[in-house]
C-alpha cells in the first residue's frame, strides 16, 4: 500500500481542509468583516481624526509660544467642576496642544478603563479649539470595535480567537490554491474557474496571503498578552480586578513651569510632554524627544530634585508586534500593505459566500435532475 492510499490521501485532506476554509469564512464572515474594514481605517487614524474633527486640527505654523502655566489655565477654564490636569503633550510639528484631565474618581465604574477629558489648544494663542471624553468619537469607536467588537469583558478575547481562525484560513487557503495537477503555474492562471467571484477570490487570497497570515499572529499576540508575554520573557499583564487610577494632585508646590525648566538640563530635544505628580508618584514626569523613545525626567514635587533619564531601552517583541499591526512609524509602503490587508478579507468573505451559494445551488440542479432521470416505480 502506497502513501497515497494510506490514511485520508491528498483528496482527502483537501476535502477535509476545504470543509475547514469554508465553515471558518462561513460562519465568521459576520465578525470579519468589521475587524477588517475597521484594521484598514485605523492605518490612516491621524488623518481620519482630523478629517473628522476638523476644528480640533486647524492648520497652524506657529510652534508652542506659551509657557505650560499659561496652557494649563486655559484648559481649566474648559474643565468640569472635580476635574484635574493630568498631562500636556506637544505637537511633533504642527498641531494643537493636548491637554488630558482625569475625573474624578467616582465617576469611574468599577473595573472600567478610567475615562479622561481631552482639550485641544491652539499653540500660539491656548485658545481652546475643541473637548471631548476619551471615549467619544467616531475614531475611538473604531478602535474599540476593531480591538473588542464593542463587547465588554471579553470582546477581546473574541478577537483574538477569529485571528486564530485567520491564520487557519490562510493556511488552508494556500493548500486549495496550489493546483491539482499540472506546475505551480497554473494558479497564477485567472480563469480557473468560470465565476469571477471564485477567480477574485483565489488570486486576491494568494497575494495578500503572508500580510493577512502576518496581521492575524500579531492580532492574536495583542489579544492574549497574558499567553505571549512569558513567552518572550515579558511581564504578563496582572489578572484581576483593574485597580484604581492614580488621581493628579489638586494642590502642588511647583508649578508646571518649575518642573519643566528644572528638567531641562538633561533635554534632548523637543519638549514632548509634561505629567502631573499623582497620588501613587508624587513627581512630575517631563518628557524630551530622543532618539529610540521619549526621555523622561522625573522632577519631586517636594524639593524639586530631579532623576536623570534612563538610557533607551530596546525595543520589546509586544511594541514590534503592535507596530506591524498597526503601521505606526513603519513608512507609506507598510502602511498601504496593512491597508489592503484590511480591505481583501471582507473582498475573500464575500466571494466566499457567492461560491457556496453557487455551488447549492449548482448541486440542487443535479439532484433534481437525477430525480426527474430516475425510472419510475414499477406497479
Amino acid at each position: 500500500m502506497n502513501a497515497e492510499n494510506q490514511g485520508l490521501g491528498r483528496a482527502g485532506w483537501r476535502r477535509l481542509w476545504l470543509q475547514v476554509h469554508k465553515w471558518i469564512g462561513l460562519l465568521l464572515a459576520i465578525l470579519i468583516v468589521p475587524i477588517s474594514l475597521t484594521g484598514s481605517a485605523l492605518v490612516w487614524h491621524g488623518w481620519l481624526d482630523e478629517a473628522l474633527n476638523p476644528a480640533r486640527h486647524v492648520a497652524n505654523d506657529a510652534v508652542p509660544a506659551l509657557p505650560a502655566s499659561a496652557y494649563a489655565a486655559a484648559a481649566s477654564a474648559a474643565l468640569a467642576p472635580g476635574e484635574r490636569i493630568q498631562s500636556i503633550r506637544y505637537p511633533d510639528g504642527e498641531g494643537p496642544i493636548l491637554v488630558s484631565a482625569a475625573r474624578p474618581p467616582e465617576s469611574a465604574g468599577a473595573g472600567r478603563r478610567p475615562v479622561r477629558t481631552n482639550v485641544w489648544l491652539d499653540p500660539a494663542d491656548g485658545r481652546v479649539l475643541d473637548k471631548a471624553a476619551s471615549d467619544e468619537g467616531a475614531v475611538r469607536f473604531l478602535h474599540v470595535l476593531h480591538g473588542s467588537l464593542q463587547v465588554p469583558d471579553v470582546g477581546r478575547q473574541i478577537v483574538g480567537w477569529v485571528g486564530v481562525a485567520m491564520l487557519v484560513s490562510c493556511l488552508t487557503g494556500l493548500w486549495l490554491w496550489w493546483p491539482v495537477t499540472g506546475s505551480v503555474r497554473r494558479g497564477f492562471r485567472w480563469r480557473r474557474q468560470n465565476a469571477t467571484s471564485a477567480n477574485l477570490h483565489h488570486q486576491t487570497g494568494f497575494w495578500i496571503l503572508i500580510p493577512l497570515a502576518m496581521l492575524s499572529f500579531t492580532g492574536v499576540w495583542i489579544s492574549f498578552p497574558q499567553f505571549f508575554g512569558p513567552l518572550s520573557g515579558a511581564e504578563a499583564p496582572r489578572a484581576g480586578p483593574r485597580p484604581a487610577p492614580a488621581q493628579p494632585l489638586a494642590d502642588t508646590r511647583l508649578t508646571a513651569d518649575a518642573a519643566a525648566e528644572a528638567a531641562g538640563s538633561h533635554a534632548t530635544g523637543a519638549l514632548v510632554s509634561i505629567t502631573w505628580p499623582t497620588d501613587k508618584a508624587p513627581e512630575w514626569t517631563i518628557a524630551f524627544a530622543r532618539e529610540g523613545g521619549p526621555a523622561e525626567i522625573a522632577v519631586a514635587d517636594a524639593g524639586g530634585e530631579v532623576t536623570p533619564p534612563a538610557p533607551p531601552r530596546p525595543e520589546t517583541i509586544a511594541r514590534t508586534m503592535r507596530r506591524w499591526h498597526d503601521g505606526d512609524g513603519m513608512g507609506l509602503v507598510w502602511q498601504v500593505v496593512i491597508f489592503v490587508g484590511g480591505i481583501i478579507p471582507a473582498l475573500l468573505a464575500v466571494t466566499g459566500i457567492m461560491m457556496w451559494l453557487r455551488a447549492r445551488g449548482w448541486r440542487r440542479r443535479i439532484a433534481k435532475r437525477r430525480l426527474n432521470a430516475a425510472p419510475a416505480p414499477a406497479e
